[in-house]
């Protein structure tokens, strides 16, 4: 155990860190650290786009890779035209490299979802859910197939803990957004109370998982920040009262290690809050993009933010200690350069 920690802070004297600090834009090289369970997990990819992070993203060494949104670039109704930017991506050699060696799960956004900004509202998205299934390779005699949304959990048991990943589906169900028509932000907070991001099927099922959880660590998957609300784009913060709830829920339920994992703002950054009655701070980690990125950022509110934005092609890695309940949280670029790292203990 003792070896297991040196080599866990070791990184943080790598980087000049301290625990539970954040830093952004270093110029250090990701190296291999010795972790229980390692997610690797991006967004926001257009495989018209050359991927300069495959093999940085294989680098990792990662357990599971998820995809948090915007996989491909659609936009259609159009099926067969939809089945063709999939397939794409499946022939993008770097994924296949990633494919052959690590498991891949994940969720949707709009533009993979098909309609941009898109929610409850979109006419083919029972059609769009299959072939995103099919991209995952979900069986057909899977029950995925027959529900409603996307939404899925995936347990990894280790001889040292178990992580439970939950991907949420922020598109199917969700309900009218309210255009700002007073400020230049594209969307204002609904009035409290009124619509919703997940749909009362799917918040059942996210009450259980999270009531019923051993897992040492909860990993929520969300397309969408769950955090950052003043941007005046797509965000739980359109609708306060499903934050309340999700932040209720984390708490009522006793959940060990939760964490939102977040995509879609084409930047990457840290969002934490506390959460009465929960003795860890909440963390909503988003990665975006993959392939194309908000080059032009700056600046934007965010009072959660720790560290700085970057505004450069990235994805996101969590690195996991059960021994000492700690997760390490990393941006990295191109050439495994490391662009963003946070620390963060879970007891």
């Amino acid at each position: 155990m003792k070896r297991l920690q040196n080599i866990f802070y070791a990184v943080f004297i790598l980087f000049g860190l301290s625990a539970g600090k954040a830093q952004t834009d270093t110029t250090a090289i990701a190296t291999t650290v010795m972790a229980d369970f390692t997610i690797a997990f991006g967004s926001c990819n257009k495989n018209s786009i050359p991927n300069l992070l495959w093999d940085d993203i294989l680098n990792t060494h990662p357990d599971v890779w998820i995809w948090g949104g915007d996989n491909v670039y659609a936009d259609t109704d159009n099926m067969q035209k939809l089945q063709g930017f999939y397939e794409a991506q499946e022939n993008v050699e770097g994924y296949k490299k990633l494919k052959e060696k690590v498991p891949v799960i994940g969720t949707w956004d709009d533009h993979d979802y098909g309609l941009n900004d898109g929610g409850v509202e979109y006419k083919s998205k029972k059609e769009s859910q299959q072939v995103f299934l099919d991209f995952f390779k979900v069986p057909k005699e899977s029950p995925r197939r027959a529900q409603e949304g996307v939404y899925a959990v995936h347990n990894y048991e280790t001889p040292k803990g178990t992580v439970k990943v939950v991907v949420l589906d922020t598109r199917y169900f969700r309900t009218a957004l309210t255009k700002d028509t007073v400020t230049k932000k594209r969307t204002k907070p609904n009035t409290y109370g009124e619509g919703t991001v997940l749909g009362t099927t799917q918040w059942e099922w996210l009450a259980n998982e999270l009531n019923t959880s051993m897992a040492d660590f909860n990993i929520l998957v969300s397309s969408i920040q769950v955090l950052s609300n003043e941007h005046g784009f797509e965000t739980w913060g359109n609708f306060p009262h499903e934050v309340d709830k999700l932040q209720k829920l984390i708490a009522t339920s006793k959940a060990k290690g939760v964490v939102v994992l977040s995509g879609d703002r084409h930047i990457s950054e840290f969002s934490k809050t506390t959460i009465e009655g929960v003795t860890y701070p909440l963390i909503d980690f988003t990665s975006s993009g993959l392939t194309h990125v908000y080059s032009s950022y700056s600046g934007e509110e965010n009072s959660y933010r720790v560290g700085a934005v970057v505004s450069k092609v990235s994805f996101g890695t969590l690195s996991f200690n059960f021994e000492t309940s700690h997760i390490i949280f990393k941006m990295i670029g191109d050439e495994g350069k490391v662009l963003g790292i946070l620390e963060q203990g879970f007891k």
